[in-house]
């Protein structure tokens, strides 16, 4: 059974920094799969963060985070994380980490098979 379990959310002020981590146990076939950063707003749909292939050097990442969120993976670990920047209150959201082990669209959100129960970042001004 697969499990994903994210961390390091919190209440942080604009302009500030924030890691999320999430933890992989279970049986998964990660070379072929893809972990991916979704984040939900209050009466908004989940949307796609980032994402990044377990083997190779292959990342996605939304136009808008750009430069700001960074997708990140170690391997050894079975973790994977997102790294922001520069938070602003508009991120304010609950954060999901998934793991897509089928084929399709690394940005929709129905290609991942398995997620996390997410974490709260909360961005102040």
């Amino acid at each position: 059974q697969v499990q994903l379990v994210e961390s390091g959310g919190g209440l942080v002020q604009a302009g500030g920094s924030l890691t999320l981590s999430c933890r992989i146990t279970g049986s998964i076939n990660l070379s072929i799969a893809t972990m991916g950063w979704f984040r939900q707003a209050p009466g908004k749909e989940r949307e796609f963060v980032a994402a990044l292939a377990w083997a190779g050097h292959s990342s996605y990442c939304a136009d808008h985070f750009e430069g700001r969120f960074t997708i990140s993976r170690d391997n050894a670990e079975n973790m994977f994380h997102l790294q922001m920047n520069s938070l602003e209150p508009e991120d304010t959201a609950v954060y999901y980490c998934a793991v897509r082990s089928l084929g399709g669209s690394v940005y929709w959100k129905g290609g991942y098979d398995s997620w996390g129960q997410g974490t709260q970042v909360t961005v102040s001004s």
